[in-house]
């Protein structure tokens, strides 16, 4: 049984079982009240416009009762002030005419003396007569007639004029209309509420339905559109953010599978490189080529410095692929940055003298910054940058700079070079992994594509940021900040 099925049942349930309580209630409640189902039909057999009042009844016939055995009390004033006393509880008064004279009236019609104009006219004798209510000065009153005929050529009547409560008047006039127009306003609004909420509940279920089938199918562009703060809006939020990040995780695997056909074929190239040389050296020693020992030795160191660079390659690429899946661990620690950076400043410029470079460094930071960094990487990535600026170097007088300054919260180190620096094309894809700004890939400048690369990556790892700017045929500066920690 589906949803929206078990929902209808269940209204319908709703609105049944308290229409036909409410019914049964009311007619075993008549019935105790009026005694039996006859006595409920006569109430409404009444012409509409008059008013049922049996204790009014019962005194009018008892009057006419009275009088037909003793006709001389209809000139009885005592008689009729007796039945006026009686009369008084039920809000109701009397006033007797003999032929056209009225010769008695009870008090209130004396205040009242509307009541007695345009009475009825004499009927027939013994007839009791009951009129349609009247309405005087914003009250409903009740005219009940009796006519007497006790001498020839007499008519002689007694009113019985009743103020009638109007809001009991108006129930028991129109109470077939108004539970009848009760019935029905319970059922348009049952039937109303029950398809907005069924809408409410079975669209944005339907929909959900329809995404699931989406998404089973492969299809993930799409977008939910359920609102509501409800359960079911709820869901439809959770399903929605299902989807965008099951089609942001296909997008990165898709990604991920474009990035590593193109590793492959970088790591392709740049192993042949190296395999070609020292297969070319081995096959001339092999042919005698080499046929001096100069000539030998020459050869053999050529093969020693191409499995160098090839080991370093294939060490290049494996940490940049552990620090890709983040499966490199770092062993982090509070270091003092401005002693560590003097260390490195003397073991690194020992070396670039060597090589005829100048080296200026520039530490304008205290021994209290501290920031939490693992020293043999952070190492790695100073000396990446240096031997990235070492290879582009083109100037008679080389020199790298060194400026180390706080800026709020952030340890900044800037190295600078003045080598022949780097177009703007190429300067935002220094940092992805096998660019060279050389585009033919020559190796007469050696590296692997993956230095930068890899140094944004421990970067990243440190919390850090490294960033690049160059300017052609004047030099390139590196930016790396870190976080200072803070000092108890």
């Amino acid at each position: 049984m589906s949803i929206r099925l078990k929902l209808l049942l269940s209204y319908a349930a709703m609105l049944v079982i308290p229409l036909v309580s409410i019914i049964l209630i009311s007619f075993l409640m008549v019935l105790f009240y009026r005694g039996d189902l006859q006595n409920l039909i006569g109430v409404y057999h009444t012409t509409e416009d008059k008013f049922d009042h049996e204790d009014i009844e019962h005194i009018a016939k008892e009057i006419k009762r009275s009088i037909e055995r003793q006709p001389g009390l209809l000139t009885d004033s005592n008689y009729f002030d007796e039945m006026t006393a009686e009369l008084k509880f039920n809000d109701s008064g009397l006033a007797v005419r003999l032929n056209d004279t009225l010769t008695y009236r009870s008090q209130a019609m004396e205040q009242t003396p509307e009541l007695l104009e345009g009475l009825p006219p004499f009927k027939r004798p013994g007839s009791l007569s009951q009129y349609p209510v009247r309405k005087i000065d914003d009250a409903n009153y009740l005219y009940m007639q009796v006519d007497f005929g006790v001498k020839a050529n007499e008519r002689d009547t007694v009113f019985i004029i009743t103020k009638i409560d109007p809001v009991t008047y108006f129930i028991r006039k129109y109470f077939p209309t108004l539970f009848i127009s009760l019935l029905f306003v319970l059922v348009l609004t049952h039937i109303v509420l029950t398809t907005f909420m069924s809408k409410r509940i079975i669209r944005p279920l339907q929909a959900l339905r329809d995404a699931a089938r989406e998404i089973k199918e492969g299809n993930l562009d799409f977008r939910m559109q359920v609102a509501g703060k409800d359960e079911i809006g709820q869901l439809g939020v959770a399903f929605e953010e299902m989807r965008s990040r099951l089609q942001q995780s296909i997008r990165v695997q898709l990604q991920y599978e474009e990035n590593r056909k193109e590793l492959l074929a970088h790591i392709s190239h740049d192993l042949r490189t190296p395999l070609t040389a020292i297969r070319g050296y081995i096959d001339g020693i092999l042919e005698g080529v080499a046929d001096t020992p100069e000539k030998n030795a020459k050869y053999m160191r050529t093969i020693a410095l191409k499995a160098d660079e090839l080991d370093h390659l294939i060490g290049e690429l494996f940490l940049y692929s552990k620090l890709d899946m983040n499966r490199l661990p770092f062993q982090f620690e509070a270091v003092s940055l401005a002693p560590f950076l003097a260390d490195w400043k003397e073991e690194l410029q020992f070396e670039l003298e060597k090589q005829g470079i100048a080296f200026h460094a520039s530490i304008r930071l205290g021994p209290d910054a501290y920031v939490s960094l693992d020293r043999d990487h952070f190492k790695r990535v100073l000396n990446n940058i240096v031997q990235n600026s070492i290879r582009y170097m083109d100037k008679p007088r080389k020199m790298i700079t060194l400026n180390v300054y706080r800026e709020n919260d952030a340890a900044v180190m800037v190295l600078a070079d003045n080598g022949i620096g780097i177009e703007p094309d190429a300067l935002r894809h220094i940092f992805e992994r096998f660019y060279r700004v050389d585009e033919s890939r020559s190796a007469h400048t050696g590296g692997s594509g993956l230095g930068l690369a890899i140094a944004k990556q421990i970067m990243e790892g440190h919390g850090g940021i490294i960033a690049a700017a160059s300017e052609r045929h004047i030099g390139t500066t590196i930016t790396l900040k870190m976080p200072i920690l803070p000092r108890d």
